[in-house]
């Protein structure tokens, strides 16, 4: 696709969950699979906004007539979470969390915040509104194709997870709703799919890096806000992965397009995306119309102590750059050394007779060997079991090749005899490769590797065995 000549916008909103406790309880942020021991009904309606105005989005949901039940444990929700007591103030780790990321994105930070009602009335919220408040404005990052404007970063709840829908009644569960949520919008700068993508991912990237969100499927969201040259803009939800934002946007480029086609308008409106990438209509487009001011949670004015508190964390490419030019390493290494918080500094200083992408490859990979190949939980693995290993191998009291076996064992609670690993030497290996070979004489070197390392599994490492190997064979 041509997208300047489609007259392509795009820009995105990114909804982030984070880590503790919720945003204005002391309930856990967690989805909880406790029993549900407590149960409330409820109509939800539209009212206006500040403006004086019913918003369309909230009219629509409203006039669909629906029955809300929300259930969930009394072990890990409160009345807050149910509406029947006011919020108890915003938690001020999460507004940290929210000053921090508008450092991260180059964002002016407000003077003083305001907490908004956002009147949202499809079930998601118990009382019919989304609390959010503006943290930071006129932010940017630089990506491969230009700078991206950041005017937005929100610091708001978490909605409600649906269960189930059927003849007019929606069941939500609610320990999800009110968990803190940072909402961050670009402008409408991207200039393609692949594009969008890409910033998707850096700002993800930058989230992480303050060690202060959740992770995992679903703790994560982009909305991807799309228009071309007579189409109107769409807002698209629901994007499963990173992966699927090119092929979603293309799918709706190409509905647009043939609308357009057959002098059909298209109308801007909320759609969610399909697991076969094309997109669904859900509802008109919000707008403004739906804010009104929260009264029960005071303004928080940003001090200059507040902003002097922040320190700004180390970016996970920074990280990731710093251990391939110090060690030599590979980005895919680096990369998986810094996602499990592993100080590779650490163990090289530790381990110096083992070299660091080595040591790397121990700690990263062959756990994954394990996982995938031999179908053990090497999530059982500890720094102990590690350190153990390492030393043996430091002191060259076992070989390399003994590593994943020696780990297997301990994923298996085995006891390990180490004397079974010891290190053969030069002259026992070569006289092992010369009686191989007089035993079965005429084979290729691969062939004779192969042997070898069977029979001498666990107590050398196939660099020393090749080497030999070119000696004797001829």
């Amino acid at each position: 696709m041509n997208y300047a000549e489609l007259g392509f916008k795009a820009g995105l909103e990114i909804h982030q969950q984070l880590e503790g406790l919720k945003l204005f309880c002391n309930c856990p942020a967690l989805n909880s699979d406790e029993i549900a021991d407590l149960k409330a009904e409820r109509m939800l309606r539209a009212v206006v906004g500040e403006s004086g105005v019913v918003d369309k989005a909230a009219s629509h949901e409203s006039g669909r007539g629906r029955r809300f039940i929300y259930v969930s444990s009394s072990k890990d929700t409160c009345s807050v979470d149910y509406d029947e007591e006011p919020p108890r103030g915003v938690n001020l780790h999460h507004f940290h969390t929210a000053l921090i990321v508008c450092r991260l994105l180059n964002a002016d930070i407000v003077d003083e915040v305001q907490v908004m009602r956002k009147i949202v009335v499809d079930g998601s919220n118990v009382s019919g509104f989304q609390r959010t408040m503006l943290v930071g404005r006129n932010g940017w990052v630089d990506t491969a194709s230009g700078r991206v404007g950041i005017p937005a970063v929100f610091l708001e709840e978490e909605a409600a997870q649906k269960l189930e829908e059927k003849d007019g009644c929606v069941v939500y569960r609610l320990d999800r709703l009110g968990m803190a949520l940072l909402e961050i919008s670009t402008d409408a700068s991207l200039k393609d799919a692949e594009h969008v993508k890409e910033v998707a991912s850096f700002i993800g990237m930058i989230l992480r890096s303050t060690e202060r969100v959740k992770r995992g499927i679903g703790t994560i969201r982009q909305d991807v806000n799309i228009s071309i040259k007579g189409g109107a803009r769409t807002e698209i939800k629901g994007f499963q992965d990173l992966k699927s934002i090119p092929k979603v946007i293309q799918k709706e480029i190409e509905r647009q397009l043939e609308s357009i086609k057959k002098g059909e308008r298209v109308e801007e409106a909320v759609r969610k995306a399909n697991p076969d990438f094309t997109t669904a209509y859900m509802r008109p487009m919000p707008g403004g119309d739906r804010l009104y001011p929260e009264t029960d949670v005071l303004p928080i004015r940003i001090t200059k102590e507040m902003l002097n508190e922040i320190k700004i964390p180390e970016l996970i490419t920074e990280k990731t750059a710093k251990l391939e030019e110090l060690f030599g390493i590979s980005d895919v290494l680096a990369r998986e050394l810094v996602k499990e918080k592993i100080d590779l500094e650490k163990y090289a200083k530790k381990f110096a007779s083992i070299k660091p992408e080595q040591i790397a490859h121990i700690l990263v990979d062959i756990p994954k060997d394990i996982k995938t190949r031999l179908k053990l939980d090497s999530d059982k693995l500890n720094e102990s079991g590690f350190n153990d290993v390492l030393d043996k191998l430091n002191k060259e009291e076992i070989s390399k090749d003994a590593v994943t076996d020696i780990l297997a064992m301990k994923c298996k609670g085995e006891k390990i005899d180490y004397s079974k690993f010891r290190k053969a030497g030069a002259g026992e290996i070569e006289k092992e490769i010369e009686q191989i070979v007089k035993e079965k004489p005429g084979l290729n070197i691969s062939a004779y590797m192969g042997l070898v390392m069977a029979k001498l599994k666990g107590k050398v490492d196939g660099k020393t065995v090749m080497g030999i190997l070119k000696k004797v064979v001829k």
